[in-house]
């Protein structure tokens, strides 16, 4: 089960990486004229790497995100919304890391034999 799980925290870490050099990308050129604003929808990636197999899960095509106002200059980089995925993303990490560290601990405790009163 944790080989299973680790796994999908792999795949699934390995997303939230992606998303966040497309994301430092589009804050990089925030002031490059002509710049269109590139993302992936990330909860369909992830529903698509939970119904791959293993390690078979491309990855994602990032695409012009549409909507987005553009400036006299031809760029569409709306920073507010970029912070705002850096924010979910370091939330994603985290939980995603929590619970690999619990997965850890919890394997621990069984290999020293419970830890039980």
């Amino acid at each position: 089960m944790l080989d299973s799980l680790s796994t999908q925290l792999d795949q699934y870490l390995t997303l939230v990486s992606q998303r966040q050099k497309l994301v430092a990308s589009n804050i990089a050129n925030a002031d490059t004229p002509k710049y269109r604003t590139q993302d992936f929808d990330f909860e369909s990636q992830f529903q698509a790497m939970l119904n791959s197999p293993a390690g078979s899960l491309a990855s994602p095509l990032a695409s012009p995100v549409p909507g987005l106002r553009v400036k006299n200059d031809g760029n569409n980089v709306d920073l507010d919304r970029e912070a705002r995925l850096l924010s979910e993303n370091a939330m994603r990490f985290n939980m995603a890391t929590n619970f690999l560290r619990a997965q850890l601990k919890d394997m621990h405790t069984a290999i020293q034999g419970g830890g039980g009163a």
